[in-house]
């Protein structure tokens, strides 16, 4: 499988992406970083600039159809840009519409609220999206890692990078899923 990874140029929480990427390899799949520049990637531990990581494409070159699952890390700033962004608010959308599965983890689901696909789900993230979620028609959760199966796509979502163990279990057992129905 194809697994793209939306990151913004900065402000990624840089074990929110390099975790999943690693659990995305150590299934067989292939990791692609996508963002809306070329080039590279600043990954951030909390606040403090961390590594860089090169972009493989931008979202004008891409578009759902291109992979099999969407893998959105979280970050206060990532996401925050992301949903700023029309090209990357319509890939993610994209997922939905095309009924492939979609994992977000922390502050990750701003995107998902902007790209107005949290109508009728239950969901789990960073606290403070709480009210976000709510106003954008989901259910908020404070749960280690929920996955929500309504139509048109699963959605797994976690809160924070203590939950990255039970994300990348499920995350990956779902796209696995998705990928064989």
């Amino acid at each position: 499988m194809q697994i793209a990874f939306l990151v913004a140029p900065e402000g990624v929480e840089q074990v929110e992406l390099t975790e999943p990427w690693q659990a995305v390899k150590a299934n067989g799949d292939t990791p692609v970083l996508v963002s809306t520049d070329s080039g590279e990637i600043q990954g951030f531990n909390h606040l403090d600039k961390a590594d860089t990581f090169p972009v493989d494409r931008t979202v004008s070159e891409v578009s759902a159809s291109d992979f099999d699952g969407l893998v959105l890390p979280g970050g206060v700033a990532n996401p925050d840009f992301l949903r700023t962004d029309e090209k990357a608010v319509a890939f993610v959308k994209g997922f939905f519409e095309a009924g492939k599965p979609v994992a977000a983890i922390c502050h990750a689901p701003w995107t998902l609220v902007e790209a107005d696909v949290l109508r009728g789900r239950t969901l789990t993230s960073w606290p403070s999206l709480r009210t976000d979620i709510q106003n954008a028609g989901g259910t908020w959760v404070d749960e280690q890692v929920k996955v929500c199966t309504s139509e048109p796509s699963t959605l797994i979502t976690s809160r924070k990078p203590d939950d990255l163990k039970a994300f990348n279990e499920a995350f990956t057992a779902e796209f696995a899923k998705a990928s064989a129905g």
